[in-house]
């Protein structure tokens, strides 16, 4: 059984449409948000840190500008977006909405 099974084209979209500020990027799926300042983006990447942890599943995250964070997610054993990346691009929203990021 593989890691898990990619979605397909409609899935996906289904599932970006719940996701706000989530875009198709190829085989992945990507989100940059605009924190109040670099320390707040220091702590968004930390908690989102913990959560891909806890998930053993793992965005690639880039801080540019001091404040701006891109998280951008996808599967690498399927080479393609699975639900786990849907699962923790939600995860990413919900702690984007506690902490206060945009």
């Amino acid at each position: 059984m593989p890691y898990a099974e990619p979605l397909s084209d409609a899935e996906l979209t289904e599932a970006l449409r719940a996701l706000d500020g989530w875009e198709r990027d190829g085989r992945a799926i990507r989100r940059t948000i605009a924190c109040s300042d670099f320390r707040a983006a220091v702590a968004l990447v930390d908690a989102v840190a913990d959560a891909a942890e806890a998930a053993n599943h793992h965005p690639d995250i880039a801080i540019t500008r001091y404040r701006r964070v891109t998280f951008t997610l996808t599967t690498h054993a399927a080479e393609a977006v699975t639900r786990r990346d849907v699962e923790l691009a939600a995860e990413i929203d919900r702690i984007a909405a506690r902490i206060g990021a945009a």
